[in-house]
């Protein structure tokens, strides 16, 4: 399923940005591997999105520490490890749609956090409210 994923994204996306799958462990390519065939290829930037819904330990830690192993040797290469999907207005969106469940409010972008308690970062680095939040705070810092 990594592949035909990778497969839509590259369609999506067109020519201009390459799309390669690798996998942490259990299946090939190995995010080593994944690195390789991405330089080889010609690639100058590294965007790394582990596919997992929710950040854990191998989205954390595990997936940025490989990535760090394997590009040692690529200095030129500029190196990013997105966070985890997280929590998204568009997967609601999917599940509502899968469910046959209309939409009837839409959240254009996180502007709040969906924690039943409000603590923000409550779902680790891939809290939209957090992102959103430091956003915020870099545009205030700019202005200021």
């Amino acid at each position: 399923m990594l592949d035909c994923v990778a497969n839509l994204l590259q369609e999506m996306v067109g020519p201009a940005v390459l799309v390669r799958a690798a996998h942490m462990e259990l299946a090939e390519p190995l995010i080593p591997e994944g690195v390789e065939a991405c330089v080889e290829a010609g690639a100058t930037e590294l965007v790394v999105f582990p596919y997992m819904l929710s950040p854990g330990k191998h989205s954390t830690r595990d997936i940025p520490r490989i990535v760090a192993e394997a590009t040692r040797g690529h200095p030129e290469l500029r190196v990013r490890v997105t966070p985890a999907f997280g929590v998204h207005a568009k997967l609601a969106e999917v599940i509502a749609e899968r469910a046959g469940v209309e939409v009837t409010s839409g959240v254009a972008e996180c502007t709040r956090c969906w924690n039943p308690d409000g603590s923000i970062g409550a779902c680790g680095d891939a809290c939209c409210a957090r992102a959103a939040a430091a956003t915020a705070a870099e545009r205030s810092a700019a202005r200021a």
